[in-house]
Order: C-alpha cells, then sequence, then structure tokens
C-alpha cells in the first residue's frame, strides 16, 4: 500500500513513473501480481520485475525456514530482510541511469514500521549521497534525488493521501505471508500495521483476509 501511495504522488507531482519490483525469493509472489495491477491503474509508463536470489543468503522470515511471528517484539524483527533495501534501491539507481531518470521514489517509512534500519531517514540520505559518487549521472550529470515522501507519515495518514490521490487499496497486497490468491493472513506486522491505519483513518478496511 505504500509503494502504490508513492507511485501516486509522483504522478501528482508531474513525474512520468517507471516502476520497479523485486522478486528476490520472498515467501509469496501475490505481491508481485498486485504491483503490477497497481502500475497499471495508477498509469506507470513501465512496469518492471527483476529477479534476484535473496533467499540463497536467508537470514530473514521472508526468505528463510524461520516462521514469520504474529507479532512484533524488542529490537530488529527476524522479518527483516538483510540490505534489501539498499540493494532494491540499487537496481533502481541502475535503471534510472539506463532510462536518464534524475528521481528515485521510494515507500520508506520510519513512523509505523517494524523497525527495520533501512527505512530510516539516515538510510535515505547516506543512499542519496551514494548516488551521487558512484553513477555517471551523479559525477557528469546534474545529479540524483531519492524521495521518501511517507518517511514521516502514520499508516493512518498514508491512507488519508492514498484515497486522496484515487489509490484503490483493495489492489494492493501487504501481508507477508499472503496465499496465491492474495489473501492475507491477518497476524503478522504487516497486516497489523495495515488494520490499525485504516481503523486510525476511520476507513473501511478493504484487505481480503483468509477464512
Amino acid at each position: 500500500m505504500d509503494s502504490a501511495v508513492v507511485l501516486a504522488i509522483a504522478r501528482e507531482q508531474g513525474f512520468e513513473p517507471y516502476a520497479l519490483s523485486v522478486r528476490y525469493g520472498q515467501r509469496h509472489t501475490s505481491e508481485l501480481d498486485a504491483a503490477d495491477r497497481v502500475s497499471h491503474a495508477l498509469g506507470a509508463a513501465a512496469h518492471k520485475t527483476v529477479v534476484v536470489d535473496l533467499r540463497s543468503i536467508g537470514g530473514s522470515a521472508l526468505t528463510d525456514d524461520i516462521d514469520v511471528p504474529e507479532s512484533g517484539g524488542p529490537g530488529i524483527p527476524v522479518t527483516y530482510v538483510p540490505a534489501r533495501n539498499t540493494i532494491m534501491l540499487s537496481i533502481a539507481l541502475g535503471w534510472a541511469e539506463v532510462l536518464g531518470a534524475a528521481d528515485l521514489f521510494c515507500g520508506v517509512n520510519a513512523v509505523d514500521y517494524s523497525g527495520y534500519p533501512d527505512c530510516r531517514p539516515e538510510f535515505i540520505a547516506a543512499f542519496d549521497r551514494l548516488a551521487n559518487v558512484a553513477t555517471k549521472a551523479g559525477v557528469e550529470g546534474a545529479g540524483l534525488r531519492v524521495h521518501a515522501p511517507l518517511m514521516k507519515m502514520s499508516k493512518a495518514d498514508i491512507v488519508r493521501e492514498g484515497l486522496r490521490l484515487g489509490v484503490d487499496f483493495a489492489l494492493t497486497v501487504s501481508c507477508y505471508q499472503a496465499d496465491a490468491k492474495g489473501r492475507a493472513c491477518g497476524h503478522c506486522d504487516a497486516c497489523r500495521l495495515r488494520a490499525e491505519g485504516f481503523a486510525a483513518a476511520g476507513v473501511d478496511d478493504p484487505t481480503r483476509y483468509v477464512g
């Protein structure tokens, strides 16, 4: 749902968005199917899915034989995928250079998130600096910028912003262990944060749940 809102924000700001998804060995591909639907519905110029095998290194409940917890605990949770956002943004950075694009948008959020270190302002600022020293576009061109418009929003704020922009949240999938039809478990952290966001915004939750 966060990525869908970011796509809508980019469109509203006058950008022609090229949407990127990564099949990294996550537990299910329902979110990738949803990303394709959302990209089409919100008018992305293209939607590309890149394959990276993070399951080969494991280390996360999303890419290894580790149970997905029903609620978060202290510290960084086991659903954290090592270096995932760094890898995803690096792929986006490469594609941006090929496209001649100077702006990268991502849906990271430091308010209603699960404690992931790569969802913080410090990470985005560091990657922004990296992008401008590690690329031809950064060294010889006009430079690149990483946008994280949801960084300081609560999930309720994101819901309200999405509805303002015409995002159909029924098309989106957030669950860590959704089934093949995209139905959510209703128990994991992603489901909990999503449900709390709709409740706090006073909006009916369009999520399809198993059972």
